[in-house]
């Protein structure tokens, strides 16, 4: 089992920043890769970013390459997501998620974290 604790959101302007954390525990941490995943009202959850277990490789959805940066610390557990230049379209629940797999879908993630609320207004 992983328990995972997502943290960070807020309401931010549209050029604003945040930084998500997601804290877990239970199992080896490390053994996982992690993701983010976001869901807007009336839409599907849809991927955000991922990275390896040793932090060694990530990925990002097209729509936030060069604005959001996902990063790891083993050490302490947790994944983070930090989000630059943020825009109304980023408004959405933050989820982060743990799988074995390398993958963007949602049903490749087994451990779920319970979301966070980020607002970004114009």
């Amino acid at each position: 089992q992983v328990q995972l604790v997502s943290s960070g959101g807020g309401l931010v302007q549209a050029g604003g920043s945040l930084r998500l954390s997601c804290a877990a525990s239970g199992r080896t941490f490390s053994s996982d890769n992690m993701g983010w995943f976001r869901q807007a009202p009336g839409k599907e959850r849809e991927f955000v970013a991922r990275i390896t277990w040793s932090g060694d490789s990530t990925y990002y959805t097209d729509s936030v390459k060069d604005r959001f940066t996902i990063s790891r610390d083993n050490a302490k557990n947790t994944v983070y997501l930090t989000m630059n230049s943020l825009k109304p379209e980023d408004t959405a629940v933050y989820y982060c998620a743990a799988s074995r797999d390398w993958t963007t879908r949602p049903q490749g993630y087994r451990y779920w974290g319970q979301g966070t609320q980020v607002t970004v207004s114009s």
